[in-house]
């Protein structure tokens, strides 16, 4: 998993639904200072912010983690690339 991906990614999503760092933020219930870290690969979101980023967004957990959009064909194929130790206790 590439940090620095998701952040580029969630970049990449938040300006394609027209959010600023600071409008995103206040969705979120958050600071603009924690959307900065995420976009810049320092750290991912919590659990709870990133099911608010993928209905936010539109997109699945599996897009958001693995840094692409996803069509249906290829479900399956990037699933099994996915990490899954973060969905591990």
């Amino acid at each position: 998993m590439d940090l620095e991906k998701i952040g580029k990614f969630i970049t990449k999503k938040r300006q394609e639904n027209n959010f600023t760092q600071e409008s995103l933020a206040e969705k979120l219930g958050i600071s603009n200072r924690s959307i900065s870290k995420w976009e810049r690969g320092i750290c991912l979101p919590d659990a709870n912010n990133m099911a608010k980023l993928c209905k936010l967004f539109d997109i699945s957990y599996n897009e958001l983690l693995s840094d692409e959009e996803i069509n249906q064909q290829d479900y399956k194929k990037t699933f099994r690339k996915t990490p899954r130790r973060i969905f591990q206790n």
